[in-house]
């Protein structure tokens, strides 16, 4: 974790690891304030440092570090609020916004920082790709809150489709990666394995780098992840209309809360996704809920929880999740 680890000052770097010493793969989160107690969330509860809170000058050095300090570099991360740094980890950042013609330019202060910790769960997908494959992958929503393990399955997933997996063959995916999230990917370079036959368009727009993708890398399946925009929906039509299968996520709870955004409803007129999959908040990211086919049917099997399956080893794989489908 010495990619995290030299974005702090030196005492605060000791304490640091000291306080996750043997814990890094427990923890989701370090959040930075000013004048606060840094604060850890792990998988299943918080702590905090209260004896080192940041000060200004302390602030001044995590951004200078981030920036390699060179705040032009960061132009566009501090008009969108995040920037991915090496290994895949996501900053979150906030402050003083200056905005002109009342959209934001940047963030001028930045008072209050969020290290996500990037994590591979390798296998994490194999119980639920049985439900979204029959002789072909369907297309397929993933739906939760955020911290429920959307992007963990859309990556893995990813990886499995270019790889092959059981008797499948791979296929060309290709990954519209808007927030450096899928693939985290540093000077183009992906810090997570997406598979030997994934092409990545990173921080790119998703509508535009659908049609881009598809026009330049002619993909078999194209993986996208937080749709939500009327401009994203057109996109993702015009690439299933263009014979691409799509895989993709949203925030939302249930399919109640999607179908009343307006921007979503030709896809569910239209019966776009073959299937539906509900994640909900649990200690596993990717906790399954519920997973729907076209006719909005519920086809999860009960009998077998698919979160005891993510926890086991990839080679724990189980023929009986072919019923489902």
């Amino acid at each position: 974790m010495e990619e995290i680890l030299r974005l702090f000052p030196i005492e605060m770097r000791q304490a640091i690891q000291i306080k996750i010493a043997g814990r890094w793969h427990l923890l989701q989160e370090i959040r930075f304030r000013l004048d606060q107690p840094i604060e850890f969330i792990f998988d299943k509860h918080i702590e905090t440092i209260e004896t080192i809170r940041p000060e200004k000058q302390d602030s001044i050095f995590v951004v200078n570090q981030l920036s390699e300090f060179s705040l032009y570099r960061m132009e566009d991360e501090l008009r969108e609020g995040y920037m991915t740094i090496e290994g895949g980890h996501r900053v979150g950042l906030a402050g003083k916004v200056n905005t002109r013609n009342g959209e934001v330019k940047a963030i001028q202060y930045i008072t209050f920082l969020n290290i996500r910790i990037a994590k591979e769960q390798i296998g994490a997908a194999l119980p639920v790709l049985p439900y979204i494959y029959k002789r072909n992958y369907f297309n397929t929503l993933f739906v939760g809150p955020p911290q429920t393990g959307k992007t963990t399955l859309i990556r893995d997933i990813t990886r499995l489709i270019a790889t092959g997996w059981k008797n499948v063959a791979a296929k060309k995916v290709g990954v519209i990666d808007e927030r450096s999230e899928i693939g985290a990917s540093i000077k183009g370079i992906p810090q997570h394995d997406l598979g030997p036959r994934t092409d990545v368009m990173d921080a790119c727009p998703k509508a535009e780098g659908m049609m881009m993708m598809i026009r330049s890398m002619s993909p078999d399946v194209l993986v996208v992840d937080e749709i939500g925009s009327r401009k994203d929906v057109d996109a993702l039509l015009e690439a299933i209309n263009a014979g691409v299968t799509v895989i993709c996520s949203i925030h939302g709870r249930d399919l109640i809360e999607l179908k009343r955004r307006p921007s979503l409803t030709s896809l569910f007129q239209q019966k776009v996704f073959e299937r539906i999959v509900i994640l909900e908040r649990h200690t596993t990211p990717g906790h399954i809920h519920r997973i729907y086919n076209q006719n909005e049917e519920n086809i999860l099997q009960k009998s077998r929880r698919l979160s005891d399956e993510m926890d086991r080893s990839t080679s724990s794989y189980r023929h009986n999740y072919m019923d489902g489908v």
